[in-house]
C-alpha cells in the first residue's frame, strides 16, 4: 500500500497543473470498528458455512489500523486522487467454535484501496485556518485472509483480491503553516468480499471453500497532511 501512494504521488506531481492547484500527501492512524454481517459458503470439502459474524476490529493491536492517501486539488476546490487502509477483521471466539475454526481473520490489513473525488471548503466559519472536506471513493479489497479449518492440516494464509470496496469521508482539517496540517475525521468503507479458503493437501480431491461476505467499517482519524 505504501508503494501505491509512493506511485500516486509522483504520478500527481508529475501532472502539469494550474498554477493554483495543489498536491496534498496525508497519512493518519485512528480507532476503528467492524459491524457485524453475515457470511455463508462452504469450507474446503463442502463443509456448510453460514453464521452472523461479530466481527472484532482491534485497531490499537499489532499489526495497527492506518491508512494514507494522495490528492490533487484544482482551482475550484475539488480534488482527485488515492488511498488506502490497513483496516481488520477478527471473527469473534464464539463465531469460531460456531464455524469449527481456530482462526478466521483479515489481520495484515483487510486493505481498502479507491480512487477517491472530494470537495473542500476553505475559510468556513469564518475561520481562516480550518477546512472542513467531505470524500466518497471507490476501489478494491485486498485482504490479507488467514483462515484454520479445525482438523485441516493447512492453513489459508495470504493476501487475496476479494471484490468492490466504497469508502465515504467527513472532517475537518487545521492548518499549521503554509505547507503543514493536522486533520480529523470520521471515515467508513465498505466491501463486498469472496474469500476463497485453501483445500487440505492432504486430502485427495477436496476442492477449495469459499465464504461470502460483507465488511463495513467504522472509523475516527486523525492525521497529517502536507502540501505543495
Amino acid at each position: 500500500m505504501k508503494n501505491i501512494l509512493k506511485c500516486a504521488a509522483v504520478a500527481l506531481a508529475m501532472t502539469t497543473m494550474p498554477a493554483a492547484a495543489e498536491v496534498e500527501l496525508s497519512l493518519y492512524l485512528g480507532v476503528q470498528s467492524v459491524q457485524g454481517s453475515t457470511g455463508s459458503g462452504t469450507f474446503p470439502g463442502g463443509v456448510p458455512v453460514s453464521r452472523s459474524f461479530d466481527w472484532e476490529g482491534r485497531p490499537l493491536e499489532n499489526p495497527y489500523y492506518y491508512g494514507g492517501r494522495a490528492m490533487w486539488w484544482t482551482q475550484s476546490n475539488i480534488g482527485f486522487g488515492i488511498e488506502g487502509t490497513h483496516t481488520k477483521a477478527y471473527a469473534s471466539t464464539a463465531d469460531l467454535a460456531a464455524i469449527g475454526a481456530s482462526s478466521f481473520e483479515l489481520s495484515d490489513g483487510h486493505n481498502i484501496i479507491t480512487a477517491n473525488i472530494m470537495k473542500r471548503w476553505p475559510g468556513a466559519f469564518k475561520l481562516e485556518k480550518f477546512t472542513p472536506y467531505v470524500g466518497a471513493g471507490a476501489g478494491i479489497a485486498i485482504p490479507h485472509v488467514d483462515v484454520t479449518v479445525n482438523g485441516a492440516s493447512n492453513r489459508t494464509f495470504g493476501y487475496e483480491t476479494t471484490g468492490p470496496a466504497l469508502r465515504g469521508i467527513a472532517g475537518i482539517k487545521y492548518d499549521l503553516n503554509d505547507h503543514w496540517a493536522l486533520f480529523t475525521e470520521y471515515q467508513f468503507t465498505w466491501s463486498d468480499n469472496d474469500i476463497t479458503i485453501d483445500a487440505d493437501p492432504l486430502v485427495p480431491g477436496q476442492l477449495p471453500g469459499s465464504i461470502s461476505t460483507d465488511i463495513l467499517t467504522h472509523a475516527v482519524n486523525i492525521g497529517v497532511s502536507y502540501s505543495f
